[in-house]
């Protein structure tokens, strides 16, 4: 697809309106407690006002460098942007805006922050998952076998995962993809 690196904000928003990315994912099945799927459908179609640039979305924006840097540094294994958006092969509605891919290896990296206020328990090897059905997405999409994650807590901790593909809940995550894009958006 075409390259993000010269693209503003609001053709960068457009492209994204055109498939389900990973941010979609959790909230198409239910599993985002921020986002709901009716909000995917009103956003796709243009009919949601754009959500504003608040300070949280800024921060985890302007700290994506920050936290792949950290990432490298914690794991040793080095990263690269992929300034496009990525279509699956054989579903082009299903979309990746990935933060990074990893050197070496059929992986990637989602950059995240989050509050100190954030309740889940990183330590103990949980993902939000909101988080994991975003990496299972980009892993349908781009084919790779695993997904890292990076997780800055603001002033607090910092996290990384490996989430393995699971083409069992890659299956279940592009019918129902596909059944919310061709029978809701598509269908109006």
């Amino acid at each position: 697809m075409q390259s993000t690196k010269t693209m503003s904000r609001e053709e960068w928003l457009a492209e994204r309106r055109k498939g389900i990315g990973g941010s979609d994912a959790a909230a198409i099945l239910g599993m985002n407690p921020y986002r709901s799927p009716l909000a995917v459908y009103m956003d796709k179609l243009g009919l949601a006002p754009e959500i504003p640039d608040n300070e949280a979305i800024r921060q985890g924006r302007d700290l994506e460098q920050y936290v792949a840097d950290r990432f490298c540094e914690a794991t040793g294994k080095k990263v690269r942007r992929v300034n496009r958006i990525l279509q699956h092969p054989e579903y082009p509605w299903m979309l990746a805006n990935i933060d990074r891919d990893v050197v070496g290896e059929d992986a990637g990296l989602e950059c995240k922050t989050t509050s100190p206020y954030n309740k889940t328990p990183f330590d103990q090897g949980d993902v939000p998952a909101p988080y994991y059905w975003q990496c299972q997405h980009y892993m349908a999409v781009t084919g790779a076998k695993s997904w890292y994650l990076a997780i800055l807590v603001h002033g607090k901790a910092f996290h990384t995962f490996e989430i393995s593909r699971n083409d069992e809940h890659i299956n279940f995550l592009i019918e129902k993809c596909r059944s919310f894009w061709f029978d809701n958006v598509l269908a109006g």
